[in-house]
Order: structure tokens, then sequence, then C-alpha cells
């Protein structure tokens, strides 16, 4: 069978594409096609590129899309969420395998829907989070013998938020707005929930530096049905920093913008700067039983942008991207399923961090400092 990584579509030439595809070029070294409805999105250099390929490509013409999929066997949809559906059902027809990025839930749920008669993989989530998170949950809950609690948190944040609303756009905008509006999966005292998005408020202080976390929709993907049986409290909040929530709180539920996300897109793509000086924070803690005594472990990372193939990419363009080729590597070496739907936290973190794309989440790595024991086992004696 011909090697999926030597016909490789991507869909999208946006940030995360480009940088998709630059990722493939210099980890794999082989030829990628970049296509985009504006091929020229990210100025691909006057000389040409020998890796890359850009190509015009309309989605929503099906001939076309169909014209496209057939040349490859391997498709990365680095689009908006909402084209997520078309194009798994265009390559779950053709047999081609398709990856994308996408956190929306319903989007998820219709390509399973495809997953029972496709010959090829369908595998929805593999960026940041969903995806290297859903990996990094799955482990720590494989630590425990009893898993009590497991707290998932990411933020993608500037590194200076010096504006009211204490953010800068790293990404989508329209991603943004789909987390902070729709219901957000949960698992409380052992049954699934659905909670409400923006709630949830804590503080978390990450080496002195304090944050806060409160509920988004989409990150955890499809491990709360994983552990479902198998873990009392599973939550996901995104971290961000302190008053950002609150703001947004008083533009969606204060002045109703929530009920009108397109005049709410226009507000804030107007009013909120873009940046590039960005970092990522992932911080992961999972307390339970283990060989009888209650212990936590916890690992956290923060990830700052860094050059790639001559163009400075950032925090988040760079884990997402490596999120993706984490999953397609561990695909195309056989360390998947081959057909049919998969879940993120089917990449055991180990295989993950043996990647070509592993060294962008090095810091995950267990380390021994990171288990803390929180009660002694009763057969210990008072004076020891």
């Amino acid at each position: 069978m011909k090697n999926p990584l030597e016909a490789i579509l991507i869909l999208g030439a946006g940030k995360i594409g480009s940088t998709i595809a630059d990722m493939l070029a210099e980890l794999h070294g082989l030829p990628v096609t970049l296509a985009d409805i504006q091929p020229d999105i990210q100025q691909p250099p006057a000389d040409g590129d020998p890796l890359v390929t850009h190509m015009q490509l309309d989605i929503q013409n099906d001939a076309a899309l169909a014209k496209a999929l057939r040349k490859h066997s391997l498709v990365i949809n680095a689009l908006p969420f909402f084209c997520a559906e078309r194009v798994a059902t265009a390559a779950a027809q053709h047999g081609v395998h398709y990856f994308d990025l996408t956190e929306d839930v319903a989007a998820t749920r219709a390509i399973r829907a495809l997953a029972p008669q496709a010959r090829a993989v369908l595998m929805p989530q593999c960026g940041l989070a969903p995806g290297v998170i859903g990996m990094l949950g799955g482990h720590l809950a494989g630590q425990f013998d009893e898993l009590h609690d497991l707290q998932l948190r990411v933020g993608a944040l500037t590194v200076h938020a010096t504006n009211a609303l204490r953010y800068h756009f790293t990404w989508s905008i329209d991603g943004l707005i789909n987390e902070y509006c729709n219901p957000c999966d949960a698992i409380v005292n052992g049954q699934p929930v659905q909670v409400q998005p923006l709630e949830g408020l804590e503080s978390w202080n990450l080496d002195g530096q304090l944050f806060e976390a409160f509920n988004t929709s989409g990150g955890l993907g499809t491990l709360c049905e994983t552990l479902q049986g198998r873990v009392h409290n599973l939550s996901y909040k995104t971290l961000r920093h302190p008053g950002h929530r609150d703001a947004m709180h008083l533009l969606l539920h204060g002045l109703r913008l929530i009920e009108r996300r397109d005049l709410l897109r226009q507000v804030l793509e107007g009013a909120v700067p873009h940046s590039r000086d960005d970092m990522v924070v992932i911080a992961a803690t999972a307390t339970g039983l283990r060989a009888g005594r209650l212990e936590q472990e916890t690992r956290t990372a923060r990830i700052y942008g860094a050059p790639l193939r001559g163009r400075q990419r950032t925090a988040i363009e760079l884990t997402t991207a490596a999120g993706m080729l984490g999953a397609v590597e561990l695909f195309t070496t056989g360390q998947l399923p081959q057909h049919g739907f998969v879940r993120q936290e089917q990449c055991a973190l180990s295989a993950l961090l043996a990647t070509r794309v592993g060294h962008y989440f090095e810091s995950l790595r267990d380390t021994t400092q990171a288990r803390v024991e929180l009660a002694a086992p009763a057969s210990r004696t008072a004076g020891r």
C-alpha cells in the first residue's frame, strides 16, 4: 500500500494549515498540497517551494473537491469547524483518510456517524484541545487503580494582555465564539453531564503566575465517553488572564450577544487585536488511589513560538500542527486503527512523545516530582 504521507492534501492555507504543511515538509521531507479558495493567503515564496504545492480549491464545488481528493490518500482539514462535515463526507465517499481540528461537538457526531461504512480512517479533533489534552488525560487516567478527579486545563494566551478584555486573538474568532457559547461536556459524581460555558470560574497559580479557568465547549473531545464509569469527576476548562471571563460574560449575557453571534463576531473582530506574542499553557491534574494510597499526579507545560522553515510561528500554531501530525504519524506507522472512527485518547502519550513532533510536548513527560502524596496509608505508625 502507498504510504499516505506521500500524498497528503491540506485544506485551508491559513495560519494553522500553512504551519502543518511546513512542519510536514520540515520533519518528513515529503511533498504536500496546500489548498485554499485563496491559494496565496500566506504569501508563498516567489521562487516556489519544492515540497509545498499551493492550489486553489473551493470545497463548495463538489466536483472540484472530489477531483482533489482522488489525487491524494490522506486529507487534513484545517478549515473552520463548519466545513468539517462536508469535507469528511466527501473523504469517506472516496476512501480517503480524514483528519481535522474541529472542537465542534455536532460536527464530530456527524463524522462519527459516517464511520461504520468508511473504508478509511475518520479522525477529527486532532489539535491541542481537543487533541493532545485528550492523550494526556487518557494517560493520567491509566496511572491510577481508582480515579477520583481529572482536571484538564489549556490556554492559548498572549504574553502581554493589556486591553480591557485581557485577551488578544491568537487563533480563530469563530472557534472562540463556538466554545464560549455551546454546552460543555463533563462528568460529575460519576455521571455524564453538560455544564454551561463561562461558568465554573476558578483560579490557577502556575509557577507564580495567576490565571483564571472556566468551562468551554469541545475541549474534551470523546474523553467523557471513554472514561465514563472510571472517573468520579472530569472537567475541561480554558485558562485565561484574570478578568477576561467577566468581560466576556458581560458581552454574551449582560448585552445578550449570545443571541446574535454574527454581531458578536463583528464586535470582537473590530475591537480585539490579534497578537503573535503568545504562549500555550497546559495543566492537567489527576487524583485517585494507587496501591491503596491517595495520590495526585500533575503535568504542566508552557510552550512558546519558534521559527519553522524560515518563518516565525506562534505557540498555538506549533502545538496545534504538532498535535495533528503526531496523530497522522501514529496512524501511518500502524499504531492506530486503519479504518473507522478514531479517538484522540487512543493515541498513547508515550507514542506521541516518540514521534517527530514529540519534542514540542517534551515537558509533559513523567517526572517523579509531579507526584504528591496526599494521605498516608493507614498502616503507617504515628511515629514514622
